[in-house]
């Protein structure tokens, strides 16, 4: 079974990051066939500056190295070293129509917003499923705004087969739906875009404002909280088994217990659960030729697969004069 996932290096990693993707990558490495990239070539549809894109994409790969990704256990690369699929990318553009990927929501959504879009973001969809196919991807983990990108691959594909015979496997969406949304500090589901963030790696003192400044009711200390309705339970009920789950319910629900009290707790949760982590990425930080080497090892693992697949469409498009008969 082969696993596709890839992560725009868009800033710090946050708990939804975490919980509703990264957590099961480790576990993904373990039992399956884990394809792993960071991806800085979706990110230029938000260029900021050069600087920010090369910090971003470097962070990211500590991150996740960090985190537990192993690069001996599953292929871990960053996307714009593996040119096999952006030449895949312009053989799939054949494949799909204009007022198709008029219809992607990315797309529509920031229109509707007022942003002038370019071709990079007209063509997202094209550059994913791309991502999917170079890989014989069997499943790919998506939450549920990114579904309709997997759908984009699949129709892409069916079209290339029926057209040239079959090339792609048709992948299959994989939504946790316990963990697709994980609430931010305001309530609307947790994105860097809302600004709503709780990141992990952030500082101590980052951190502690962060959790500090989540909304709540106005129920004070010797009153009862609902903690069905409390973004504080809801994000702390992550990190718990089912008994601890029970004792953070009694918290809430017995007078005596402020909300000060109930996010100091939960900090206290965020900063003893990643702890190893933060050590962790600071090391690997520190060491920006290990890094390298991995990312070369990754790209050569994902470009070696992914050339199969090239030469494949190749021959069936008729590119590459030296290995075509005339």
């Amino acid at each position: 079974m082969r696993i596709l996932t890839g992560v725009q290096p868009s800033g710090k990693l946050h708990l939804g990051n975490y919980f509703s993707v990264i957590r099961k990558l480790v576990d993904y490495q373990n039992k399956s066939d884990l394809f792993c990239f960071v991806a800085d070539l979706h990110a230029l549809t938000t260029f900021s500056s050069a600087k920010n894109q090369t910090e971003n994409t470097y962070d990211a790969v500590c991150d996740f190295l960090a985190l537990g990704i192993d690069p001996d256990k599953c292929a871990f690369w960053i996307q714009s070293e593996v040119p096999e699929v952006t030449e895949l990318t312009w053989y799939l553009s054949m494949s799909i129509t204009v007022p198709k990927l008029e219809l992607a929501h990315s797309y529509k959504d920031k229109v509707a917003k007022g942003i002038v879009p370019s071709g990079g973001l007209f063509f997202y969809p094209v550059l994913m499923a791309a991502d999917i196919l170079a890989f014989n991807s069997d499943k790919v983990p998506v939450g549920k705004d990114q579904k309709q990108h997997l759908e984009y691959a699949r129709d892409i594909a069916e079209k290339f087969n029926s057209q040239y015979g079959e090339t792609f496997k048709l992948p299959e969406p994989e939504i946790d739906e316990e963990t697709a949304i994980v609430p931010g500090v305001d309530g609307a589901k947790m994105s860097k875009s809302y600004g709503n963030t709780i990141n992990f790696f952030d500082d101590e003192k980052k951190l502690k404002k962060s959790v500090m400044g989540i909304l709540t009711d106005s129920a004070g200390v010797d009153e009862a909280k609902d903690y069905e309705k409390s973004i504080i339970y809801s994000i702390h009920s992550l990190f718990l088994n089912e008994s601890d789950k029970k004792d953070l319910q009694s918290r809430f629900t017995n007078p005596g217990t402020g909300y000060g009290d109930l996010k100091k707790a939960l900090l206290e949760t965020v900063l003893e659960y990643f702890g190893p982590y933060r050590k962790e990425r600071e090391k690997i930080a520190a060491d920006p030729a290990y890094v390298r080497s991995v990312m070369k090892k990754g790209s050569d693992k994902a470009r070696e697969a992914s050339s199969q697949i090239l030469d494949n469409v190749r021959g069936k498009l008729g590119i590459g004069i030296s290995k075509v008969s005339v």
